[in-house]
């Protein structure tokens, strides 16, 4: 065994993020009073692969379909 090795400590800064991700088709909507709100995930990214903004397809509770989520600024 090598002395003076940190296998445990991170090198450099944190690669990846915590971004969340928001429903676009509920985000022009208006709610009627049983369904108030936008479907959100929170999920994480790698910023070196993927640079430009995250969307992914996710299931919306309040349209109950799958919809595209995108990523929006903390």
């Amino acid at each position: 065994m090598a002395k003076g090795k940190d296998k445990g400590k991170k090198k450099g800064k944190d690669i990846r993020i915590i971004v969340i991700l928001e429903c676009t088709s509920c985000v022009g909507k208006s709610f009627d009073k049983k369904s108030t709100g936008i479907s959100r995930y929170i999920t994480q990214k790698n910023q070196h692969n993927t640079p430009n903004q995250l969307e992914l397809l996710k299931f919306c509770r309040y349209c109950k379909k799958y919809t595209i989520h995108g990523e929006i600024k903390k």
